[in-house]
């Protein structure tokens, strides 16, 4: 008779253990790794056996996927892999020809310039796709977040944003908020250039949101700019309008902190003309104080809010640009404000700076 012992099931806790050390030495998400991992194998074989068929450069191909899929973790020891896969090819060659040793070069070269932007990844954590994901989806939730929300049917309003660099990151930015029959509305504009501006932008607009939803109108401006003092930035001040609308009366006021001037067009004159307020940049000055300008909006008129892209390059004064996008306003959007956001911000402003504009139409 055999042992009893061969025909029992293997301990559960046995089992455990192993899928434990398994785990230890395979992290949870070592799928990518280990197929690329066989696939460098593969490709190494297959230099070796058809070595005067097949490129090395052949090898390019698991250390650009894995630059993509692999974790900041597992990327540098999977460049070294390649580049030993790649030595051990390079040895079994019966002879080293120039077009070799060259394909050696950029291969090392290639493989250094992966490892350098994995160790700039590993201060984010995530692999290459998977962090430009993130970037992105927290690209689109800022961008809901300054979208106008439901309007009463006698309300139109529209927001535009284009950047210096053509993408949807950018240093101006629209935050917007209702409460019931009352439509909070930001135009900001942060200090600076590219990427800076751009990253600070992020914060500010989630940040710059929540306050607009949370605070009074009148109480806005002045968390802002504590907000934005608190940051402690060399180069962190913003400007910005605020627009608090009454929907059921037109009643509004518009607070500026060192921004250009709101431009409304009152249907009786049929003209354009600016609402003129004025109070100290975001971020400069403790305990600054923003008083409102206040106004009716009646049936047929409109407001518009702007960044200084709109109006302003290096050849041209602010108040010159202002007179001209009025003029072009009282042109593009006669008797038609539907679109009219649209075609304001294509036809002005200065393609080297980031433009906002908003605009308001009560119907």
């Amino acid at each position: 008779m055999g042992d009893p012992r061969a025909t029992l099931p293997r301990s559960p806790v046995r089992v455990r253990r192993l899928d434990v050390g398994l785990r230890r030495v395979l992290p949870r998400d070592s799928g990518p790794l280990v197929a690329l991992v066989l696939l460098t194998v593969a490709l190494g074989l297959s230099l070796w056996w058809w070595n005067e068929t097949l490129p090395l450069s052949t090898l390019l191909v698991p250390l650009l996927v894995a630059n993509l899929v692999l974790g900041p973790r597992q990327l540098p020891w999977f460049v070294v892999f390649v580049l030993m896969v790649l030595a051990i090819v390079v040895a079994l060659q019966p002879t080293i020809t120039v077009r070799v040793a060259i394909s050696v070069v950029v291969l090392f070269g290639l493989g250094f310039l992966v490892l350098v932007t994995s160790f700039r990844r590993s201060q984010l954590g995530v692999a290459g796709m998977r962090g430009e994901q993130m970037f992105v989806d927290l690209r689109d939730r800022i961008l809901r977040q300054g979208g106008i929300p439901d309007l009463p049917a006698d309300w139109y309003a529209a927001s535009e944003l284009r950047s210096a660099g053509g993408t949807l990151f950018a240093g101006d930015f629209v935050v917007a908020s209702r409460h019931g029959d009352r439509l909070e509305v930001a135009v900001v504009d942060v200090s600076g250039k590219g990427e800076a501006a751009s990253t600070r932008a992020l914060l500010l607009s989630g940040a710059f949101g929540g306050l607009l939803g949370a605070l009074p109108s009148h109480e806005f401006l002045d968390a802002a700019n504590t907000f934005l003092l608190r940051q402690d930035w060399d180069e962190g001040f913003a400007t910005a309008i605020h627009l608090s609308l009454h929907l059921s009366t037109g009643a509004y006021e518009v607070r500026s902190a060192g921004h250009p001037p709101a431009a409304i067009r009152e249907a009786g004159s049929g003209r354009w003309r600016t609402i003129d307020s004025e109070g100290p940049v975001l971020g400069l000055i403790e305990g600054a104080t923003y008083d409102p300008v206040s106004g009716v909006m009646r049936h047929g008129d409109a407001l518009l809010l702007y960044t200084d892209g709109m109006v302003e390059t290096p050849s041209r004064d602010i108040s010159l640009g202002i007179d001209k996008m009025l003029g072009q306003a009282e042109r593009l959007l006669r008797g038609e404000f539907e679109g009219g956001a649209t075609r304001l911000i294509e036809t002005l402003g200065s393609s080297h700076d980031d433009r906002a504009l908003l605009l308001v139409h009560r119907r």
